[in-house]
């Protein structure tokens, strides 16, 4: 699809640096696709918190090593 835009050439080099895209088509793909990645986060984060029923999921994290724990007795 063509599309004609208006776009300030500053802000769009730095658009195209940023994502390290190599054309002007790449650059405006990237933008696109980072732009409705950031409206889901957003959706997403905005239900956080809204199910009252639901269970805490447990973490998977290792126990702390030997090394940690003697470093955070000392401090403590």
């Amino acid at each position: 699809m063509k599309k004609t835009f208006n776009l300030d050439d500053e802000l769009f080099q730095e658009a195209k640096a940023a994502c390290g895209a190599t054309t002007e088509t790449e650059t405006v793909r990237l933008g696109l696709e980072a732009l409705i990645r950031h409206a889901a986060y957003q959706r997403l984060r905005a239900l956080r918190g809204t199910e009252k029923q639901v269970i805490d999921v447990p973490r998977r994290r290792e126990a702390p090593s030997v090394q940690r724990r003697k470093t955070k007795q000392k401090v403590a």
